[in-house]
């Protein structure tokens, strides 16, 4: 009898010690990390749109600003505790390092089963961002491995009633640089805003048009001979360029404080009528939805300084994800995605964003104001396409004297020599 309740006890003593141990079963759920603020709600419809069609749960956790994203993605890759599916903010280079470290799953065999169904969604120079080639400059395996969610153009824009106001066509718009001068003077003269805002205390508004206007300039072959060496940024032509950015100093257009504020800022100013013209992407027309839902205006390409050598513009995809090729939910994590980039989810996102989609087909649901840019897509560019990407600390230099030029603290000629002497300098380690 006493061996009985002894071992009765012992039963009881192993029962609760198990109950108290042992773990709740997890939620079966993906886990998606990213920085887009202003798709944080149509995210969120979408996820649940998601579990009702399929009963798997998609949680989307947003983490601003992109610098701090930036650094939380690299932590957790170092930890190695990355989401199911999340997106890199930076040059192809980083991107490039994710993928030969392992932390990134290839998706060329997901995007080209069944003919390439999935894969010949996308606008091509969209889908190119994600793309590594054969033999490419940063070593990383040929192949597809991202998921472009959307399209960014970098285009000029214009406010149509200051045109109007200043006795300028409201449906015209400057082709040349000549004119894009004429037009912001003519606009600042007469109704006393400035011509032309942008945030450019941003290098990288500075650096993408800059790349723009030098390729326009120089050509494409130029251009990459200046990153691979072959061709100085003391080249006249390259003067040439960063002259431009002095004319423009010299014309008086310019916002008083443009060499130090920041993108957010200018788009206010724009939205707020306080500047004729500005420079921005395709994510603007949220943004001027929201601050100023009665503003007036159009985009319109590049105002041209040569007209033998073809334009290019910045654009590509705006946001792609990743699949974290440890995730034990990388399977469920390619079939969200590509349902992701379907016609109805894209359309959406559209209606909810105003964005431009990462697939054909959704033409007729965009916005009056993005309609003219489909017919640019021939003429995107985009550092992640190219053959090699200008070293950070060389394009730091460049930015930064691009904004010496623009307060009027250097000339055109002293950037050149002081961005060679950098790419010099960093050619010899």
């Amino acid at each position: 009898m006493k061996w009985d309740k002894l071992l009765r006890f012992f039963l009881l003593l192993v029962f609760l010690v198990c109950g108290c141990t042992s773990k709740a079963p997890q939620e079966k759920k993906i886990v998606i990390w990213h920085w887009m603020t202003d798709r944080k709600d149509a995210f969120g419809q979408l996820a649940s749109r998601y579990e009702n069609e399929t009963s798997l749960k998609v949680e989307f956790k947003l983490f601003f600003p992109p610098d701090l994203y930036s650094q939380k993605v690299i932590a957790a890759a170092r930890a190695g505790n990355l989401p199911d599916v999340f997106g890199i903010l930076g040059e192809k280079k980083t991107f490039a390092s994710f993928v030969k470290a392992g932390h990134i799953m290839p998706l060329t065999s997901y995007m080209e089963k069944d003919s390439g169904e999935w894969k010949n969604r996308f606008y091509p120079q969209t889908l190119d961002v994600v793309i590594f080639k054969n033999a490419n400059a940063y070593g990383a395996e040929a192949g597809i491995y991202g998921v472009p969610i959307d399209t960014t153009v970098m285009q000029f824009v214009y406010n149509k009633t200051l045109f109007r106001e200043a006795g300028i066509n409201p449906h015209g718009y400057p082709r040349t640089f000549e004119d894009f001068i004429k037009y912001a003077q003519k606009v600042k003269t007469a109704l006393g805003v400035d011509g032309f805002v942008c945030g450019w205390g941003e290098g990288w508004l500075l650096n993408a048009l800059a790349t723009e206007w030098a390729i326009n300039l120089m050509g494409e072959a130029k251009f990459f001979q200046t990153i691979n060496g072959q061709i100085p940024y003391t080249d006249q032509e390259w003067i040439d360029v960063f002259s431009f950015f002095a004319q423009l100093k010299k014309s008086d257009i310019l916002a008083t404080n443009i060499a130090t504020m920041t993108n957010k800022e200018a788009e206010d100013a724009f939205a707020k009528g306080k500047a004729a013209l500005s420079f921005n992407g395709t994510w603007a027309v949220n943004v001027y939805a929201q601050l100023a839902p009665d503003l007036e205006y159009a985009f319109f390409s590049l105002p041209r300084v040569s007209g033998t050598q073809p334009m290019k513009i910045w654009g590509g995809a705006g946001s792609s994800f990743m699949v974290n090729s440890h995730s034990s939910r990388k399977d469920e994590a390619v079939k969200f995605l590509n349902w992701l980039t379907q016609k109805p989810q894209q359309e959406y996102l559209i209606e909810e964003t105003s964005n431009l989609p990462a697939i054909r087909g959704c033409e007729e649901s965009l916005p009056s104001v993005l309609q003219d840019l489909l017919l640019n897509f021939e003429m995107l560019t985009h550092p992640d396409t190219w053959p090699r990407n200008e070293d950070s600390r060389v394009i730091e230099v460049l930015n930064r004297g691009l904004q010496q030029i623009i307060v009027g603290l250097k000339g055109p000629r002293e950037v050149a020599e002081e961005v060679q002497k950098t790419k010099e300098r960093i050619s010899r380690r």
